[in-house]
């Protein structure tokens, strides 16, 4: 069976509690109902701290975990990619020419690259007249 769900600032609470003279551990575990393992746990999590350094661990505790988790997101994403690259890729010599021998591919013939774009996108090359 679960207990109950203590605060950040419950735990300090009750570790200060325990500090204080006249109070031992055991009776301020019986009184909260928290066995002394849980305390003790909690004196090793927190120790001294005062309320807002352990407010700041909390809260870097979830932005580290989140950073993690979107590490962890990118570096599946990275494999991914590789596995569909590797997939995808042929090494030109082994690429299948559905073409007929002599007979000239999409890019060849009279006009060569200048049928896929305008006449006002050709750029020059060097030594060629316009």
């Amino acid at each position: 069976m679960k207990g109950k769900r203590y605060t950040t600032e419950q735990k300090i609470r009750i570790l200060r509690e325990a500090d204080q003279a006249g109070s031992t551990i055991v009776g301020v575990c019986q009184e909260h109902g928290i066995s002394e393992q849980t305390f003790h746990r909690w004196k090793r999590e927190f120790g001294m701290m005062e309320l807002d350094q352990a407010k700041q661990l909390k809260e870097l505790q979830k932005e580290n975990t989140r950073l993690k988790r979107m590490l962890a997101d990118e570096m599946l994403g990275k494999e991914l990619l590789k596995e569909a690259l590797e997939k995808n890729y042929e090494p030109r010599s082994q690429k299948t020419d559905h073409r007929r021998d002599g007979e000239p591919g999409p890019l060849h013939g009279s006009r060569g690259l200048s049928a896929l774009w305008p006449a006002s996108q050709h750029v020059l090359l060097r030594g060629e007249a316009t």
